[in-house]
């Protein structure tokens, strides 16, 4: 397996698929590799994974999500799904230029199963990754193409979660 092939893949209903990733990004910046994360269906600007990722030399995060995805019907629909392939526009891109050792496509998983991306278009991104490149993919509901292109997968369940009970989300915690 040459390394150009390591794609992995954290999916699953848990809390934890994009901590993951973004542990494999510190790792990443402790040996030096420049990372890039784009995060699909996310828009918030104002997580401490955001903060941090910004303060890292060498470092890039892209927000090319809307927030909420509402139902195929509604008509904001169809910018929620500009907006994810304009993501992966910009993903491929990275991937393609080698600028990147760690491309993270954070919540691509869903947005390939909520249909705002075709998951052919997502294959043929990841198909024209430059040698050496790992990707990273997160996300609920992770499609069987995917995983297939994927030599690790990650499936994080939830067995109890804070939420459920009541509890608030937190800073450093949930955000």
């Amino acid at each position: 397996m040459s390394h150009k092939d390591r794609i992995l893949i954290f999916t699953g209903d848990g809390k934890g698929k994009t901590t993951a990733a973004l542990g494999m990004a510190l790792r990443s910046f402790g040996h030096k590799i420049p990372i890039v994360v784009v995060q699909f269906v996310k828009s918030d600007c104002q997580t401490g994974e955001f903060a941090a990722l910004t303060d890292m030399a060498g470092c890039q995060i892209i927000l090319a999500g809307l927030g909420f995805v509402p139902k195929p019907d509604h008509p904001r629909f169809a910018d929620h799904c500009r907006a994810a392939e304009e993501g992966l526009r910009i993903a491929a891109e990275a991937m393609r230029s080698g600028r990147f050792g760690l491309v993270i496509l954070d919540e691509v998983c869903i947005a390939v199963s909520l249909h705002l991306l075709a998951e052919e278009a997502v294959l043929a991104a990841l198909a024209g990754a430059a040698e050496g490149v790992t990707v990273v993919m997160t996300g609920r509901g992770a499609t069987a193409g995917l995983i297939a292109a994927a030599d690790t997968v990650s499936e994080i369940r939830m067995v109890k979660h804070g939420l459920q009970a009541g509890l608030k989300a937190q800073k450093g915690v949930e955000y």
